[in-house]
C-alpha cells in the first residue's frame, strides 16, 4: 500500500548516503530501477509471523528491534499507542496541547513508514478521554483519567484486529515509571486473555471481527536473571546499508520535536527479553527464537493440521514454496512478477477453498484466513512494484473552501517490460462531495503513460481533522492470470477543506483584575482569509452578559490576493464584573454561515503542511489581583514558558532582560528578578552570570528561581547561595496529583499574607500538577513553607525555599507557577505575585 512512500523513502535513502544500490547483474532486456522498493515489497512474504510492540506516547516504540523485525525478518509488525503525546514539551516550535498532538502523530507516522511499521492509536479525538495529560506516577490515576473501560476496549479491538502471535510492552510496570507506560503495560498483560474471551466485549464480534489469542507476551529483560530471550539485532543489512538499530535511529531522528534520535557505530546489539505468557508451551528459562512453538510460515501450519485439514497440507507447502520463489527471483523485476502471479492464484484457490471449510477447528480457520488475507495485500503490492507502475496522485489545489472545485489527476506510467491490462483508476471521495471524470479500462504498453482526470467539488462543511486519513484516495487497478487487483495511492499533500475564514484573537487569553478595573480592554481580532475568490464579511463579537463592544461590528473585504486583515475592537465590560471564567468569541458572518473557527498552520519539513482547527474563543477570567503600584520586576527567559507577557497583560512592569541586560545594565533598578523555568539550560548567558545575580542578591536584591531539572548546568554547591540539591530520579521527586492537599507550614509569612490574603481555595484548581523536580537536600539557611504529597507518599516540603542571602532574599520553587499562569489559575496568579513582591512586604 502507498507505493509513493516507498519509493520516496528509497529516494531519501541514496541522497542521504544511507543506502546504496548492490552491485547487481540486471537481464539486458531489464532496465535498472530502484532495487529497495521492490526488497521491501517481496521481503514479508516468506514468514507469517506478526508482532506488536504496545506503548502510551509517540517515540515509546522500540524503533531498533521494530527495524530488525519488520525490515530484517519481514514480520508483520505494529506498534499500539494510547496517545497522541499532547501533554510532551515541544524542542522545535511553539506549539502545545493538540498541536503538538498533531506535531507527534506525523512523526510517528514519518517514523514509522522508515520501520515498515502498522501504527494504531487509542486517541480517537482532540477532545478525547485518553490523551496524555502530563506526568503520572501510577497506572491507577491514568486509567481514572481515560476511562479504563473505553481504553481497554479500544486496546482489545486493536489487538483482535491486527492479530498479533507476539505482544511485547515497551516498559514494565514497575514504580519507576511514568504511570502512563505502567497502564499499558498492565492492560497489554490483561488483554493477552481477554482478547480471546467471546464474553469481553462481545459486540465487536458481531461485525466479522473475531476473537484472538496471541501466543506469547514478552516483557524487556532488565536483568540476566529475567532474560529468558537474548535477540542479536546488530546485524548490517545491504540493502540499507546500515545496522538494524541504525536503521531504528533513522526512524527515531524523524521524532524531532522531542529530541529523539543518535548516531550509532556498528557493532553488537542485543534485545533482551523476559517471557511472561505463553501458550505454547511452559515457560523455559531460556529460549532459542522469538516464534519458537508458534508456526512462522504456512509449511509449518501444514505441519499441525490434524486428520481434518489433510486437504490443506499440499495447498499450503505449495503456496509457501510459491512465495519463496517470488523472494529468490529479485532482483528481477520481470521474474518477481511472474512468480508473484502465480503465488497469487495459489492464494485465490486456497481462500476459495477455506470459505466453504466446516471441519478445521474455528480459531485455526479464522487464522489461517487472517494470515492469506495479509498475504493477498501483500502480493497485490508486490505485483504493482514489480510490474513497475510509477503512480502518482496530484491535486491541482489542496486548499479548498465550503463549493470550491479543484482537478485531481492519477497520472500512470509503465516503466516495466510487459503490458498492463484491465487498468482503471477510481477516485474514492467523501459521499457528499462531487466527482466528475472517468475510469474506463485501458492496456498500458510498456513505455506508455496514462492520465485519469477529474473534477472534484466540495458540497460539505465536514472541515479538514488532522486525525482523520486522507479523505482522497486513488484506486488503481489491472488485471493479472485472471485475476482483478486493486491498490490504493493518497495524494502527496492531503486535501484540506477549511472554513473561508479563521479568527483569531490578540490576547488568546485575558485576566480582569477586579481590584482595578480598566474601563474599556483593547481585543484585535486577525481574520485570515483561506477562500481564493474575494470576499466580503462581517465581524461581531459573542460577548457575556452586560458586556458590550465597540464597535458592536465591522465589515471587511478581501480582494482575491489579499490574505490577512486585522481590526481593533474596544470591549466594555460592566462595572460590577463577576468573578470567574468568561469567554469571548470573535464571528464572521460569510453567505449567510456563521463561522468561529481558528485555522492554525503547522509546517515542518520533516511531516508537510498540517492544520489544527479550533474554536477560536478569547478565554477569560475575572478576580482581584493585588500587586504594589511601583514593584519593577526584571524576567530572564528560558523560551519555556510565557509568565512574563502573561503578568504584563495585567499590569505589571515587568522588563524581559537580554543577554547584554544581564551582562551590563544596573540589576539595582529592580525590586525583583526571576528567571524562568529551565532558564539555566536555554540561556548560556545566566550561569556565565550567576555570580551577578548572587552579587544582585547580596546587595539587596530579591531573586526567584523557578523549577530546574538537575542536569540543567545546575551546581548544587554554586547555582543558588546555599547548597541545593534537586531530587533525582524525577519519578520520585514530583507531586502529579494537580488537586494533592497543600498544607501551608508558616501561615503568617508574608509570603501568603502580602499584598495578596492567601485562602485555602487559591490552591484550587489547578492545572496537570502540583510541582516537579522537587529538592532533595537543601542548607539550612533555607526556609519552607508549604508541605505537599500524592496520595500515600511522603510529603515534601522544598516547594517553596526562601533565603535571605547579604541584604537580599533567594527564593527556588518548583512548584508549577508557569502552568497555572498561563493556564489562567487565580490563585497561581495570586501566591506568584506575593511570592515577587516579598521586597514590599515591610512597606
Amino acid at each position: 500500500m502507498k507505493n509513493l512512500v516507498y519509493v520516496w523513502l528509497a529516494f531519501l535513502l541514496m541522497i542521504s548516503g544511507f543506502a546504496s544500490t548492490p552491485a547487481i547483474s540486471f537481464a539486458e532486456d531489464e532496465p535498472p530501477s530502484s532495487d529497495l522498493e521492490l526488497w521491501e515489497a517481496v521481503a514479508p512474504l516468506t514468514t507469517t509471523a506478526s508482532f506488536m510492540n504496545t506503548g502510551a506516547h509517540p517515540d515509546d516504540e522500540r524503533s531498533q528491534f521494530l527495524a530488525y523485525l519488520s525490515r530484517g525478518k519481514g514480520i508483520e509488525t505494529s506498534f499500539l499507542l494510547s496517545t497522541r503525546g499532547q501533554g510532551g514539551q515541544n524542542e522545535i516550535g511553539s506549539e502545545l496541547g493538540d498541536s503538538l498532538g498533531i506535531i507527534r502523530t506525523n512523526e510517528l507516522q514519518a517514523s514509522s513508514d522508515v520501520l515498515g511499521i502498522d501504527i494504531f492509536f487509542l486517541n480517537q479525538a482532540f477532545e478525547d478521554d485518553i490523551k496524555d495529560f502530563g506526568f503520572s506516577k501510577s497506572p491507577e490515576e491514568t486509567l481514572d483519567k481515560w476511562g479504563e473501560s473505553a481504553t481497554y476496549e479500544r486496546l482489545i479491538y486493536h489487538i483482535r484486529k491486527f492479530k498479533p502471535d507476539v505482544l511485547m510492552p515497551s516498559f514494565r510496570n514497575v514504580d519507576t515509571q511514568h504511570g502512563h507506560h505502567r497502564a499499558m503495560t498492565l492492560l497489554t498483560e490483561k488483554a493477552f486473555d481477554d482478547a480471546a474471551d467471546p464474553s469481553v466485549f462481545p459486540e465487536q464480534l458481531q461485525d466479522g471481527l473475531t476473537t484472538w489469542q496471541s501466543k506469547k507476551l514478552y516483557l524487556p529483560a532488565e536483568t540476566e536473571e529475567e532474560t529468558t530471550l537474548s535477540i542479536e539485532i546488530g546485524q548490517y543489512d545491504e540493502h540499507y546499508d546500515m545496522t538494524y538499530p541504525q536503521l531504528g535511529e533513522k526512524a527515531r531522528y524523524l521524532h524531532e520535536s522531542q529530541g529523539m534520535g543518535r548516531d550509532l557505530g556498528e557493532g553488537s546489539v542485543s534485545v533482551d527479553l523476559q517471557l511472561v505468557r505463553s501458550t505454547v508451551g511452559d515457560i523455559p528459562e531460556k529460549e532459542d527464537h522469538l516464534y519458537e512453538g508458534i508456526p512462522y510460515d504456512f509449511s509449518e501450519y501444514s505441519s499441525i493440521l490434524k486428520k481434518e485439514g489433510n486437504q490443506y497440507k499440499k495447498n499450503l507447502n505449495q503456496f509457501q514454496h510459491q512465495l519463496e520463489k517470488v523472494k529468490e527471483a529479485y532482483p528481477n523485476h520481470n521474474d518477481v512478477r511472474n512468480q508473484a502471479e502465480k503465488a497469487y492464484q495459489h492464494l485465490q484457490t486456497l481462500q476459495s477453498k477455506l470459505e466453504k471449510d466446516h471441519k478445521l477447528p474455528e480459531q485455526l480457520l479464522h487464522t489461517l484466513k487472517h494470515k492469506l488475507k495479509i498475504k493477498e495485500e501483500q502480493l497485490t503490492h508486490t505485483l504493482f512494484t514489480a510490474g513497475q507502475l510509477d503512480i502518482e496522485v496530484e491535486v491541482e489545489d489542496p486548499h479548498l473552501t465550503y463549493k470550491d472545485t479543484t482537478d485531481i489527476s492519477v497520472t500512470i506510467k509503465n516503466n516495466g517490460l510487459k503490458k498492463v491490462q484491465g487498468l482503471t483508476a477510481a477516485l474514492s471521495t467523501p459521499e457528499d462531495w462531487e466527482v466528475r471524470g472517468h475510469h474506463k479500462k485501458t492496456t498500458l504498453q510498456p513505455g506508455q503513460t496514462k492520465t485519469y482526470d477529474y473534477q472534484l467539488k466540495a458540497n460539505s462543511r465536514n472541515y479538514y481533522d488532522a486525525y482523520d486519513p486522507s479523505r482522497i484516495t486513488a484506486e488503481v487497478s489491472f488485471k493479472t492470470k485472471g485475476h482483478t487487483i486493486t491498490d490504493e495511492y493518497t495524494p502527496e499533500e492531503r486535501l484540506a477543506l477549511l472554513p473561508e475564514v479563521s479568527l483569531k484573537t490578540n490576547p488568546e487569553n485575558i485576566v480582569i483584575n477586579t481590584k482595578d478595573m480598566e474601563d474599556t480592554l483593547p481585543l484585535e481580532v486577525t481574520v485570515e482569509k483561506f477562500a481564493e475568490e474575494e470576499l466580503t464579511t462581517e465581524i461581531s463579537l459573542d460577548l457575556p452578559e452586560n458586556w458590550q463592544s465597540k464597535p458592536a461590528s465591522q465589515s471587511i473585504h478581501f480582494e482575491a490576493d489579499e490574505k490577512e486583515k486585522t481590526m481593533t475592537f474596544d470591549l466594555l465590560p460592566p462595572e460590577d464584573v463577576d468573578e470567574g471564567e468568561f469567554k469571548v468569541t470573535p464571528e464572521a458572518q460569510v453567505n449567510d454561515i456563521q463561522l468561529t473557527h481558528n485555522v492554525q498552520t503547522i509546517d515542518y519539513n520533516h511531516i508537510g503542511t498540517n492544520y489544527y482547527l479550533s474554536n477560536a474563543d478569547m478565554e477569560g477570567v475575572a478576580f482581584p489581583l493585588q500587586y504594589p503600584e511601583d514593584l519593577k520586576v526584571g524576567y530572564v527567559e528560558s523560551s519555556f514558558d510565557e509568565v512574563a507577557d502573561q503578568l504584563i497583560n495585567v499590569g505589571m512592569d515587568i522588563t524581559k532582560l537580554s543577554e547584554q541586560d544581564l551582562s551590563t545594565a544596573d540589576l539595582s533598578q529592580y525590586d525583583t528578578i526571576v528567571t524562568g523555568i529551565r532558564a539555566y539550560l536555554s540561556r548560556e548567558d545566566l550561569l556565565l552570570q550567576n555570580e551577578r545575580l548572587l552579587e544582585y542578591v547580596n546587595n539587596g536584591g530579591h531573586l526567584v528561581v523557578q523549577y530546574n531539572k538537575p542536569w540543567d548546568n545546575w551546581d548544587a554547591e554554586t547555582t543558588a547561595p546555599y547548597p541545593l540539591v534537586i531530587g533525582q530520579p524525577s519519578i520520585k521527586w514530583r507531586v502529579t496529583r494537580e488537586d494533592a492537599p497543600v498544607e501551608v507550614l508558616k501561615p503568617e509569612s508574608p509570603l501568603f499574607n502580602f499584598p495578596n490574603v492567601i485562602q485555602q481555595s487559591d490552591w484550587d484548581g489547578w492545572v496537570q500538577e502540583r510541582g516537579l523536580y522537587f529538592p532533595m537536600d537543601w542548607s539550612s539557611e533555607f526556609e519552607t513553607f508549604v508541605s505537599v504529597a500524592d496520595p500515600g507518599e511522603e510529603p515534601f516540603e522544598g516547594g517553596i525555599l526562601k533565603a535571605d542571602y547579604g541584604k537580599g532574599t533567594y527564593i527556588y520553587s518548583n512548584l508549577v507557577w508557569y502552568r497555572q499562569i498561563q493556564n489562567q489559575v487565580p490563585g497561581g496568579y495570586r501566591i506568584f505575585t506575593n511570592l515577587i513582591s516579598y521586597p514590599y512586604h515591610n512597606e
